[in-house]
Formats: C-alpha cells, sequence, structure tokens
C-alpha cells in the first residue's frame, strides 16, 4: 500500500554570507515523500522536472531513498529557489517556477491509500486545477492530507489565495500549517481560533507548528500542545516538511473515521515524534530528515513536555 504526494520539486540555492552557494534538492511536497521514504513507506511523488542538472540532481536524490518520480509534464527548466540563511539559520525564499501539471495520463497507478498534497502545486495556476481533480477523483477512497506552506510571493491575490488554501482545506481529513502561514493568511487572528473554523470545513485533525515554540493538535475532541526540543540549529529549511512526514507515518492508513476519533495521549505522542523528526532536520543542513532508527534515537533522547489544552 503506497501513499501519494502531488507537488513540487525546488532546487535550494542556499545561500549564507561568507560561503560559496550550496545546491540542495528541495520543493516542500518532495521533501515530504523524501522524508516518508527515508522512513521505509512506499512513496510516490507527482511531480515535474525538466531534463537539466538540477532536475537530474532531484531525481537521483529522491529515487536514491526510494521514491517512486512520476513526471506530469515536462517543464523548461526544473524550478529553483535562492535560500537565503539569517545567522539564525531561518530561511528566506526568492522562487523561479512554474507549475503546469497536466491531468491527462497524471493518475498513478495503483491507486493509493493515502494523499499528500501542498505548497506551490496545491495553488499555482495552471497545474493547481489539475492537483485538485486527482484529489477530488480519490477523495472518499483514500484519506487526505494538506499543508498551505504559504510562499506569499507566489500567493497573488490574498482573497483569492485564502480562497484556494481553504478549498484544500475542506478536501483533507488532516491539515497542518506553521503560524507563519495563518499570520499571513488571517493577519492578527489566534491560530487556535483558525484550527477551530479549519474543522469546521471538513479536516478531522489540525496541526499548527510554531518553531521554536513548539505545536498544537486540535481534533473536535481534544486539543494538546507540546514543546519543541532544544537543539543546536544548522538551518530550517525542509523541518515542517520533516514534522509532517513523520506525522503521515504514524498515521499511516488510518481510515478518515479513526482519524476522528484521536485521543490525546495520541496526539501527544503524534506531535513528540513529529516534533524529533523536525529536530533532527534542523540539526544538519538542508531538508536531510531522519531514516527510521534515527528518528527512533532522536525520540528517546530528546526532551518533551506535552500539555493537555482540553479533552485530556
Amino acid at each position: 500500500m503506497s501513499i501519494l504526494v502531488i507537488g513540487e520539486c525546488v532546487a535550494d540555492i542556499v545561500r549564507v554570507p561568507g560561503s560559496e552557494d550550496r545546491v540542495h534538492p528541495g520543493g516542500s511536497p518532495a521533501n515530504v515523500a523524501y522524508g516518508l521514504a527515508r522512513l521505509g513507506r512506499e512513496v510516490t511523488l507527482l511531480t515535474q522536472l525538466a531534463d537539466d542538472a538540477a532536475g537530474r540532481l532531484i531525481t537521483d536524490h529522491l529515487e536514491g531513498a526510494g521514491v517512486r518520480v512520476e513526471i506530469g509534464g515536462v517543464p523548461a527548466r526544473t524550478p529553483s529557489a535562492v535560500v537565503d540563511l539569517d545567522a539564525h539559520g531561518r530561511a528566506t525564499y526568492a522562487f523561479d517556477i512554474a507549475w503546469t501539471l497536466e491531468a491527462d495520463g497524471a493518475r498513478p497507478a495503483p491507486e493509493p491509500v493515502h494523499v499528500h498534497i501542498g505548497s506551490i502545486g496545491a495553488v499555482t495556476e495552471p497545474g493547481a486545477a489539475a492537483v485538485l481533480d486527482l484529489v477530488e477523483g480519490l477523495k472518499g477512497r483514500t484519506t487526505v492530507s494538506y499543508d498551505p506552506n504559504v510562499r506569499p510571493a507566489l500567493m497573488g491575490d490574498h482573497a483569492e489565495a485564502v480562497a484556494r488554501v481553504e478549498r484544500c482545506v475542506a478536501l483533507s481529513d488532516l491539515v497542518k500549517a506553521s503560524d507563519e502561514d495563518l499570520a499571513w493568511l488571517y493577519p492578527g487572528e489566534d491560530p487556535r481560533a483558525v484550527a477551530a473554523r479549519w474543522l469546521g470545513l471538513g479536516p478531522a485533525v489540525v496541526l499548527i507548528t510554531s518553531g521554536a515554540d513548539g505545536s498544537l493538535a486540535v481534533t473536535r475532541r481534544a486539543t494538546v500542545a507540546a514543546n519543541a526540543p532544544a537543539v543546536s540549529v544548522v538551518d530550517t529549511v525542509g523541518a515542517g516538511d520533516s514534522f509532517m512526514s513523520a506525522v503521515l507515518d504514524v498515521l499511516a492508513f488510518r481510515a478518515a473515521a479513526d482519524l476522528a476519533g484521536l485521543g490525546a495521549e495520541y496526539l501527544a505522542g503524534l506531535l513528540g515524534t513529529a516534533a524529533a523528526a523536525a529536530a533532527v532536520t534542523v540539526s544538519r543542513a538542508g531538508a536531510q530528515p531522519p531514516d527510521r532508527e534515527e528518528l527512533k534515537a532522536a525520540r528517546e533522547e530528546l526532551a518533551f513536555v506535552v500539555t493537555p489544552v482540553r479533552g485530556w
């Protein structure tokens, strides 16, 4: 049984003052697929890649971990992003990307047990229409997760962007968003209020990450907060994607009804495991998520504090 991830690949050109540029395979959906493969999951990535140096670098990277790469149209060049890191390892991005995924022939077999969408590929036309067409065709036969991974420079009109994001939320059983995503989408709103509103659109679980301030899991039954363990940060590239991969690994093959019934204790364990995966990733350069043994060791070694907010 396999997981299908749909979305962009991006060549991350990492730029640090005083150092030479480094090129890392990236793109949020691609990072999620890579993280799942590192954890031993069977995963297919439906994406777009050109036959150029960056495309070959990314393909080798993904296939080397065990990701099955399916191409839904070949762009003129592989998307790229200049990633500037500040003194704390926080990243900002400048993109050169087009997303033109083709719906015809873009229905991978066998049918997956779970579909993950997100970031640029879920909201950038014309390819986003193909993504949503695929998800809507599978809805009800598979569970769906979504990470908006907002890139303001690519989102266009704010009101239209919010509407596109909320359409993806409504199609999903589980949604993960960062506090920065929510601050751009809904300026000044309490993230917990946004999570509650999103639950009303359809998802069973909403997860909110807040970097060093930890994470939050919200369902109709429970709300649980967890800290982020203290680690030495090299950079934050791919941390949220590693968190997402670990969440999907823990929840793999659960039905939508099961997600709705998750209790606070289970959510606490889920947040702890996902935070451990993110902690490993930020401790090294680029989007390099842990394998199964590294995640197990991090989960055992790192200190977590879980706070029952509601429903314990």
